[in-house]
């Protein structure tokens, strides 16, 4: 019998490539810096679950920018998709890749367009602070400073959409948790858990693949037990 499911993880399947000191992603500006420092300094090999949730992110990415390269949409013009992001700061650099630049025609105005894929919309109710986190570094490197953040339910198209405003404040805010992250990297300095320490990102514990070395590494404290 075919098993396609074994085809797909084969098909999925990459080569575990540690990631090196002094290269961060801004995909992971928002998340725990625990973990963060975890997945430099003990590489895991991604399962095979979440290759395909990362693939089905790709299609979807791949069917918006259908729609805003078809000659049946008049009001936008897609000016580019995928295009490499990279930016020096002090002795370490921030890279990745930003999903799409736009320009409406009415207003002239471009905007870059992260888009997100999720499992449902209708639970979707405001852009998530770390998506947001990510767009500003964007808006701030680029000088693009209108940003969109676009949510796309995978199991029926429809989506929700957040006009991100600028703030360089924030800007600053993250790069500087970047700088933090670097020094803890090169020190060898385990960083606070900040999954288990802040009630707003404590959903990422969850699905953390480093849940058993954190608590080894710092034991429960009272409050979580709650």
């Amino acid at each position: 019998m075919l098993d396609f499911d074994k085809l797909i993880d084969e098909h999925l399947k990459k080569e575990n490539r540690p990631k090196g000191i002094g290269r961060y992603y801004p995909s992971e500006a928002g998340t725990c810096m625990r973990k963060i420092w975890y997945s430099y300094k003990f590489p895991s090999e991604v399962e095979p679950e979440l290759l395909k949730i990362f693939e089905m992110g790709n299609i979807v990415h791949n069917f918006v920018v259908e729609v805003l390269k078809s000659e049946k949409v008049k009001d936008i013009e897609l000016l580019e998709s995928e295009f490499p992001f990279r930016e020096e700061v002090e002795d370490f650099m921030i890279s990745g890749r930003i999903d799409n630049l736009i320009k409406i025609k009415a207003s002239g105005k471009i905007y870059l367009v992260e888009v997100k894929s999720t499992k449902s919309i209708d639970y979707v109710k405001e852009a998530s602070p770390h998506n947001v986190q990510q767009l500003q570094l964007y808006m701030h490197f680029t000088g693009v400073h209108n940003g969109f953040l676009l949510y796309i339910d995978k199991s029926n198209l429809k989506t929700k959409t957040f006009e991100i405003e600028y703030s360089e404040e924030e800007a600053k805010r993250i790069l500087e948790r970047f700088k933090s992250l670097h020094k803890h990297l090169k020190e060898e300095n385990l960083p606070e858990a900040e999954g288990r320490s802040h009630k707003e990102i404590k959903w990422m514990c969850g699905y953390c693949e480093y849940k058993d070395r954190c608590h080894t590494d710092t034991p429960k404290a009272k409050h979580e037990e709650e």
